[in-house]
């Protein structure tokens, strides 16, 4: 069995009692549960049971959340990973997401997102008039946050590489949500990644305290005034979150602890701190549940208004010829928004989605495409956004043709004239109903425009 670090199970045995450690302990021994949440921005947890053939089970408190056998199985080789109809992630970490409760107008900021697991469920939950801002200060981690977050169709947001104090004094009071998922000691991961472990001896709990105690308050100072934070960890360490929580609170009488909901029976909850009843926050443990350990606490500040932001990035209303052309084909209502061409790339930000000046962005908007002397490059973020209805000329192959995959290894493809129809130029390529990606088609032949770094190998 695995060996764990004495002060780690001295603070478990204190946590959990002897018993119940012992039931902890053997969950060494048993199988690591994988997990896919469906992507329901762009299908319904129903029909994506209808069309998949990948054996599932239900992860109880998530309701778009199943287990699969990797022995079985590879997800993330089916082509309905490459349509962005799911993402895979592990169980216990699909809880914080699914339990912060945004409304469609919601102005949402994930402040650590990489690699992007809770941010593309936020962001697909983001309604007509919201927002997301998805933050990571690793400029390479948040190229993959950027990635995950355009292959799920996530439209409305922005992506910045910046330390969160500079996003303080460009957001003041300003998000209706937050989500923390901040930096921990992974104790919870010990038992998925035992190269955790060497990590937790180089910096364990009181390392990450700080950093912690800092982000939440810099979480509280962009939160609006009626908000709601969510704070969350992939640790057990009562100092990495009960305490944290009570520092907080101490600091700020105007937040309160809320109630997780919905609910579910193996959910344990929160330990009293300096006789602060915590009950409220809940602690996931695998010995209760069929996930890893985490932990999820969520408080509401006080009163009823938002801030605006101070200095918003320039935009316009004229779009360069080329891509005016093109995007007359694309059925959405550019009225409601504004965009912006940076150098040679060309972003549309629809009304609400607030981008301030000053801020490292990956990403301002949805990314349309690149503006070229007599002609337009639409962009791989543009098709995995749309529906395949919102474009005027449609391919749709069907899943299990072999072509599918083809298109996604960047080939060139043939097609009869019956399924062409007459077809010629950008064509969006689907699967089934689910954009892929573009292509250009001339006599049955189509180039492939399948975006180079999202390519199958």
């Amino acid at each position: 069995m695995i060996t764990l670090p004495e002060a780690f199970e001295q603070e478990m045995k204190q946590l959990l009692g002897e018993e119940e450690y012992e039931a902890y302990r053997k969950t060494f021994d048993e199988a690591v549960h994988r997990g896919l949440r469906v992507n329901n921005g762009k299908i319904s947890t129903e029909e994506f049971l209808r069309r998949t053939d990948i054996p599932l089970k239900k992860v109880p408190w998530i309701p778009n959340g199943f287990y699969y056998d990797e022995e079985s199985c590879n997800p993330a080789k089916d082509a309905d990973y490459y349509a962005g109809l799911y993402y895979l992630q592990e169980p216990s970490a699909m809880t914080p997401a699914s339990r912060l409760p945004i409304e469609p107008d919601d102005r949402v900021l994930d402040l650590c997102a990489a690699p992007g697991g809770k941010a593309t469920e936020l962001g697909s939950r983001i309604g007509e008039g919201g927002m997301l801002l998805a933050n990571d200060i690793s400029n390479s981690r948040a190229k993959a946050l950027l990635r995950n977050l355009e292959i799920q169709g996530v439209g409305r947001l922005l992506v910045t590489s910046e330390d969160p104090e500079k996003l303080v004094t460009l957001y003041p009071a300003f998000f209706d949500k937050i989500l923390l998922d901040a930096p921990c000691s992974g104790e919870g991961m010990f038992r998925k990644e035992s190269s955790m472990l060497r990590y937790y001896s180089e910096n364990g709990p009181e390392h990450y305290v700080p950093i912690q105690k800092k982000l939440i308050e810099q979480a509280y100072q962009m939160l609006a005034e009626g908000g709601e934070l969510l704070y969350s960890t992939c640790t057990f360490s009562v100092k990495e979150n009960e305490e944290v929580i009570a520092g907080l609170l101490d600091a700020h009488p105007d937040m309160e602890v809320q109630e997780i909901t919905p609910g579910y029976e193996g959910f344990a909850p929160g330990v009293s701190v300096n006789g602060r009843d915590l009950s409220r926050c809940v602690h996931i443990f695998p010995q209760r549940m069929e996930g890893e350990g985490h932990f999820v606490a969520l408080l509401k500040k006080q009163g009823e208004s938002r801030e605006q932001p101070s200095r918003l990035l320039e935009t316009t209303k004229k779009l360069p010829k080329e891509a005016e052309e093109f995007l007359a084909g694309v059925r959405m209502d550019w009225k409601n928004g504004s965009f912006a061409l940076v150098k040679d790339q060309l972003y549309f930000l629809p009304e609400g989605v607030c981008a301030a000046k000053g801020l490292r962005y990956l990403r301002t908007g949805l990314s349309l495409g690149t503006v070229k002397k007599n002609r337009f490059e639409p962009s791989q973020a543009l098709a995995a956004y749309l529906k395949k209805e919102e474009y005027v000329s449609c391919l749709a192959i069907p899943k299990g043709d072999d072509r599918v995959m083809r298109y996604l290894k960047g080939e060139t493809l043939s097609f009869s004239e019956e399924e062409c129809q007459g077809k010629k130029g950008w064509v969006l390529v689907c699967l089934d109903d689910f954009p892929l990606g573009w292509g250009k088609i001339n006599n049955g032949t189509l180039k492939n425009k399948y975006y180079a770094g999202w390519r199958m190998v």
